[in-house]
């Protein structure tokens, strides 16, 4: 892990009480590689090796849930989003909405049969992205929620992003999505938040060019099911899991932040 994370990341952890019962648990840092390794690598968390010096992976875990309930990850991405605002490489002119199914091995909250594998149980990432891909808020629900449904709470959920002089951020210019987010409602409901709403029609040919702009969801999706713990889903609970995909958009937030600073 690079430093300049860490230097980020570490003012944001719970402090671990001075009169916990039973030992104190291997240092944050060393936790959070442990953390990300199974993130990067979907493994079970009691496979973890011990001879890598992360802990167990119930110590892993057991962290991961406690700096959930903190919100720690959710305040990175809030930071880190900042960072690349004031860099001037967020691209609010446009957002860009989308959805991606994903498995659900355990089933839990949040899942549902999948329409587009067999009526398998999975659950859907919805995406909301600025206009160069950079992840600004993801929605997980079951897998048979049509994504037109979340179209509000996905443009609601951008958290106010600073970083430059006056009032943080939250809205785009337009959003851009496809024929799933055909609703003449949300286009009401959109143009209200003064956001130009740019979507496709069903029975109607697609707006010329929107799929060269809006393309950028779907490498973001690439680069979130990169790490391949997200790519299946294996949490019961959905916190938990959200958790995870919070740390994989700080992660994607932080490398094209240390590109723009290079």
């Amino acid at each position: 892990m690079d430093d300049d994370l860490w230097a980020l990341i570490e003012p944001l952890l719970p402090r671990w009480p001075e009169k916990a019962p039973g030992p104190r648990p291997v240092p944050g840092r060393l936790c959070l590689q442990g953390i990300l390794c199974v993130l990067y690598n979907d493994i079970a968390w009691q496979l973890l090796p011990l001879e890598l010096g992360f802990g167990s992976g119930q110590t892993c875990w057991r962290l991961l849930e406690r700096w959930q309930q903190a919100g720690v990850f959710d305040q990175l991405h809030r930071v880190l989003l900042a960072e690349l605002n004031a860099a001037g490489e967020l691209d609010w002119s446009r957002a860009c909405v989308g959805g991606s199914h994903v498995r659900a091995k355990k089933g839990g909250a949040d899942t549902g049969p999948s329409p587009v594998d067999r009526r398998k149980t999975g659950s859907k990432h919805h995406l909301i992205c600025d206009g160069r891909g950079t992840p600004l808020r993801v929605v997980t629900t079951a897998a048979n929620v049509n994504d037109v449904i979340q179209t509000l709470a996905l443009v609601d959920g951008i958290p106010p992003v600073a970083g430059r002089p006056g009032r943080p951020r939250r809205r785009p210019q337009s959003l851009l999505g496809d024929k799933g987010y055909d609703s003449n409602p949300n286009r009401h409901e959109l143009r209200k938040r003064r956001i130009l709403p740019v979507i496709s029609r069903r029975g109607a040919p697609n707006i010329e060019g929107l799929g060269k702009l809006r393309y950028v969801v779907e490498q973001t999706f690439a680069l979130l099911h990169q790490s391949k713990r997200l790519a299946v889903r294996w949490e019961r609970r959905t916190e938990l899991h959200d958790t995870s995909v919070s740390l994989a958009c700080s992660l994607i937030c932080w490398r094209r932040l240390k590109k723009a600073r290079s």
